[in-house]
């Protein structure tokens, strides 16, 4: 199981919700209702939830200098990478399996 990690830079605050948003089920928020993707429903009709992932993406483009959120073409289950610039210049590239 992993450790409890502080975050402290406001960049990495979004990004870490950003990717805590990307592996929430749609409708799972408590507090959010337009937070999730359908990942689930998107394995078991093989349809990719591209509409939510594009929505996600710009509710939080307002957070960095520039957010791109792409398919990982040929993944298992959906898995996406995630490019964002944040607004003090720094980079950071990850994948996120939902």
């Amino acid at each position: 199981m992993g450790a409890w990690v502080e975050i402290t830079d406001t960049g990495a605050v979004w990004l870490a919700t950003l990717v805590q948003t990307l592996r929430l089920g749609q409708g799972e928020s408590p507090f959010f209702a337009n937070h999730g993707i359908p990942a689930q429903q998107s394995v078991a009709s093989q349809i990719a939830p591209d509409a939510a992932v594009a929505r996600t993406q710009s509710q939080y483009l307002q957070y960095f200098a520039s957010l791109v959120v792409a398919p990982v073409i040929g993944a298992s289950q959906p898995t996406y990478t995630v490019q964002a610039v944040m607004k003090n210049g720094q980079a950071i590239k990850t994948k996120v399996a939902t």
